[in-house]
């Protein structure tokens, strides 16, 4: 059985009020309160991170930013940066999600300043990888997401590499309600970890946490997770109800 703790992430998106958001967050943590083998943490988004921060208090839920800027400050209207979200309690931030890479253009060059800026601040990225349809159907699943994972990790300092948090998304699978089959996720998280291991080292690339996330949800979880290459999940809009997000947890552990 693999020593790495499960990450169980909720991404919430574009969604929830202040109200609604800290609501969940108090939820989450009345439901969490035991002790559990997975860490869990949530992606508010930015209007609402000093919120649930506060009404996490106490828990050992971690909090997310969404996204973040490459540059600490300046003229950068409407960018958050890696110190401001150390500064409203963040220890986690995704990274080149889909949706920023392919509704807002985030390049690799740009996912990969992003990493080191968080690097910099003590932020653990969770970096997201992931083909679309057309690549998969083409057969460059591999060439897309190896591809990926390697310029957005490059000049990443190995002595800092155990910390970084991988998540596989297939495009396809998000927000679909279509999700690669467990053998299928496995045969690219096996992929990664591979690379992982070219990249850094074997030892290395065996600490690092790789995520699933793709229209994961209570029914489909369990089987996901229990793939050797598989240390959690990165949730989207089961992650926007507890009575929808915890049973995803538990199948963690």
């Amino acid at each position: 059985m693999s020593a790495r703790r499960p990450l169980v992430a909720g991404n919430w998106k574009l969604n929830k009020t202040v109200k609604e958001a800290t609501a969940l967050a108090r939820d989450l943590k009345g439901r969490l309160a035991a002790a559990r083998n997975a860490e869990v943490a949530v992606a508010p988004v930015f209007t609402s991170l000093a919120s649930v921060k506060e009404a996490l208090a106490g828990s050992a839920i971690a909090l997310s930013g969404q996204n973040v800027h490459f540059e600490d400050q300046g003229a950068f209207t409407g960018e958050v940066s890696a110190p401001l979200l150390v500064d409203v309690g963040c220890t986690y931030c995704i990274v080149g999600h889909s949706e920023r890479r392919h509704v807002f253009g985030d390049t690799d060059e740009n996912v990969n300043k992003r990493v080191h800026a968080l690097l910099n601040h003590g932020v653990t990225p969770i970096l997201c990888v992931g083909e679309q349809l057309e690549e998969r159907e083409a057969g460059k699943t591999l060439d897309v997401v190896l591809g990926q994972l390697a310029l957005g990790l490059a000049n990443y300092p190995s002595a800092k590499a155990k910390e970084v948090v991988i998540a596989y998304e297939p495009v396809w699978a998000i927000g679909t309600g279509r999700t690669a089959s467990p053998s299928d996720a496995q045969e690219v998280h096996e992929a990664i970890r591979g690379r992982l291991g070219e990249i850094f080292d074997t030892e290395t690339a065996g600490a690092i946490r790789i995520l699933y996330g793709g229209s994961v949800k209570a029914s489909n979880a369990k089987d996901l997770l229990s793939q050797a290459d598989i240390d959690g999940a990165l949730v989207g809009g089961a992650s926007l109800t507890a009575d929808t997000f915890v049973p995803i947890i538990e199948a963690a552990g």
